[in-house]
């Protein structure tokens, strides 16, 4: 009888772990050519706990970062840093970013003149870009800057 009883027990606290895990999905994630980096390791051990409202989930690959049920920001350190390009740059969070608009509301932010670099892939329907860039900041700075900055575009 004891046995049995132990044998019931043992297979509730199983299926109620594994009900649990269930409730918290890991974000799947592809990892950047350069995610081995270690000024990767330096951002995403100071990724914070929320942005924007959002709390931070797990991600299945190294130096990323996800928040959101369902997920409204993705960070993926280790990225090709960009050269000179058209799309508009702007500073946020002591950080300057390029900002790709073309899938919106979904923006997809790359770090200009940090090596390697951060993409922030967010949407803009759940979060604002600006609290996000800005909360990330603290983060991103740990990445070498290699002296490109944004500039002025000319008055059309």
């Amino acid at each position: 009888m004891f046995r049995l009883r132990s044998s019931v027990l043992l297979a509730a606290a199983v299926v109620f772990a594994s009900g649990l895990t269930g409730c918290s999905a890991t974000v799947a994630m592809a990892p950047a050519e350069g995610a081995n980096d270690p000024a990767c390791a330096a951002v995403t051990v100071r990724l914070p706990d929320t942005l924007d409202g959002q709390g931070r989930r797990w991600t299945d690959t190294q130096a990323t970062g996800a928040w959101g049920t369902p997920t409204a920001v993705l960070l993926t350190c280790g990225v090709e840093a960009p050269g000179p390009s058209p799309l508009p740059c702007e500073s946020a969070g002591g950080v300057d970013w390029l900002i790709d608009d073309s899938e919106a509301p979904s923006y997809r932010f790359t770090t200009f003149g940090r090596t390697p670099a951060v993409e922030v892939y967010l949407d803009y329907d759940v979060v604002s870009a600006r609290t996000v860039l800005d909360a990330l900041g603290t983060a991103v700075q740990q990445l070498p800057a290699d002296g490109s900055v944004c500039t002025e575009r000319p008055a059309s």
